[in-house]
């Protein structure tokens, strides 16, 4: 007789009021496997690893951890079952040492009750020992990587004797390296016979990771597959309901004018001599490996940072340096990498949200009322089609791909002559993807100049106009979209010597 499954779900629901979150939410894990976890934002991920984590309790459905009927009140009660769930950004007390932060709440004690640290320590020491890791066990937390984090996690969850790891987009944040360190701690907890959950959006990490995969559309479960015996683009099928041939819907521009113009940017220990020209109805894309320096820079042509030397001029005139405020009405706009915690007031509407760079051109002698701001915010949350019920809906309960197009929406609305865009599509699913790159391509048929911060190459080859190629701080390579591979851009990514064609 086989063991029974470490987890197994059942048409669980899950509604808040009106809206229905979850209306069949399905997947059994075995043991000693990985299982991938895939659908748009919204298809009830995020409710089903809740309602396993304690953080939700179901309406319906089967619910069976190891065999048995379970129904969690709290995430004590999951962290009790042996539930561990690893999130793309940890919170760890980062005044306390990694130690601590792997113990809280559960500190050995030695006589008269006072905490044993060297006990402590020499378990952490065995628990990274066995991951395969190197971290200062007496290090405080503040200051470590998102990577680090992770794996600290993971060791207080394997302290723990947690039987089922549920890892949320653990790599959206990773280096190459870093995602490898984790997959290889992520295999070695399956050869121990642990059943781990992978949630991500980057299909190849999938297939080269997981032995299973289940889908998930509109809340409900849809198929679930052999890694061995699926493909790709059938995945991506049963994730959107259709047939997403056309992942870069790029059409055709006349490119025309220089629109922005950089010139010798140099920020000592950031970036060095940094030259480059967007012109009108061009995408440009801006690659390299993560720490190469792209976001530095975006971030200085839009004066959030400072740099020592260089210009950065729009439509020939110069734009004051360290001056956001003077980038935006010199007609630049800037989508941040990080949209919760840099493109968001996360906690207010969608409405607000969308009409923040614009409120003193909305107002009236100084007065701005609710109706004039969701007039304005209701046309461009239509354009960019935003799936929310209003335009009071807090920005943090929407999707990924919902609140990337409410920051697109916010700087659209600006009418910027130039759009910088970092990350244009991290975090968000398949189908999403393909309406932010028709929507780019359709600004630059409109005449816009964009500058494209990726870290997908597929993204980059598949939508710009020409590849910028950024390594340590330099450009090193300039090439045209003809002769764009992944090959050369991924060489002047590694090596010194760039390239121009």
């Amino acid at each position: 007789m086989s063991a029974a499954p470490v987890l197994e779900l059942a048409d669980v629901q899950k509604a808040f009021g009106a809206v229905i979150a979850l209306r069949s939410g399905t997947i059994s894990v075995d043991a000693g496997s990985i299982h991938a976890l895939v659908g748009e934002n919204g298809a009830g991920k995020s409710t089903l690893v809740k309602i396993v984590a304690g953080l939700y309790q179901r309406d319906g459905g089967v619910f069976r951890l190891k065999g048995e009927d379970v129904d969690f009140t709290s995430t004590a009660q999951s962290k009790a079952a042996g539930v561990a769930v690893i999130y793309q950004e940890p919170t760890l007390f980062p005044d306390l040492s990694v130690t601590e932060n792997i113990f809280m709440g559960r500190q050995p004690t030695g006589r008269a009750g006072r905490i044993d640290r060297k006990a402590m320590r020499h378990e952490v020491e065995r628990l990274f020992t066995r991951l395969g890791v190197l971290i200062d066990p007496d290090r405080p937390a503040e200051g470590l990587s998102i990577a680090d984090q992770q794996v600290i996690e993971i060791a207080k969850a394997v302290s723990l004797d947690a039987t089922l790891l549920i890892m949320d987009e653990p790599t959206a944040a990773l280096s190459g390296v870093e995602v490898e360190r984790l997959f290889t701690i992520a295999r070695s907890l399956r050869d121990e016979g642990r059943a781990l959950i992978f949630i991500s959006h980057r299909f190849d990490e999938v297939f080269d990771l997981c032995d299973t995969i289940t889908v998930m559309r509109d809340g409900a479960y849809i198929a679930t597959s052999a890694i061995a015996d699926t493909t790709v683009d059938e995945i991506v099928h049963q994730m959107v309901g259709r047939e997403v041939t056309d992942l870069f819907p790029k059409q055709e521009a006349a490119i025309g004018e220089a629109l922005l113009e950089v010139e010798g940017l140099t920020s000592p220990g950031v970036f060095h001599d940094i030259s480059f020209t967007v012109r009108s109805g061009e995408i440009v894309g801006l690659a390299g490996l993560v720490g190469a320096g792209r976001s530095e820079v975006a971030r200085a042509v839009f004066g959030v940072d400072d740099y020592r030397e260089g210009t950065v001029r729009l439509s020939g005139r110069t734009v004051p340096k360290g001056k956001p405020a003077d980038a935006m009405r010199a007609g630049i706009a800037l989508v941040p990498e990080d949209r919760r915690k840099q493109g968001l007031v996360i906690e207010s509407g969608v409405g607000q949200n969308i009409t923040l760079a614009i409120r003193r051109q909305l107002a009236k002698f100084g007065l701005l009322t609710t109706g004039m701001e969701n007039r304005a915010a209701k046309e461009w949350a239509s354009r960019l089609e935003v799936k929310s019920h209003a335009l009071d809906t807090v920005a943090a309960t929407l999707s990924g791909g919902n609140q990337q197009k409410v920051v697109l929406a916010k700087w659209l609305a600006t009418n910027p002559t130039v759009l910088i865009i970092d990350e244009p599509t991290r975090g968000i699913d398949v189908g999403t993807k393909s309406e932010v790159h028709r929507l780019i391509s359709q600004l630059a048929g409109q005449g816009m100049g964009i500058l494209m911060i990726s870290s997908e190459l597929p993204e980059v080859l598949g939508m710009a106009d020409r590849v910028l190629v950024m390594r340590e701080g330099r450009i090193t390579a300039e090439i045209a979209r003809e002769n764009a591979t992944s090959e050369n851009v991924m060489y002047a990514a590694t090596h010194a010597e760039g390239q121009h064609s």
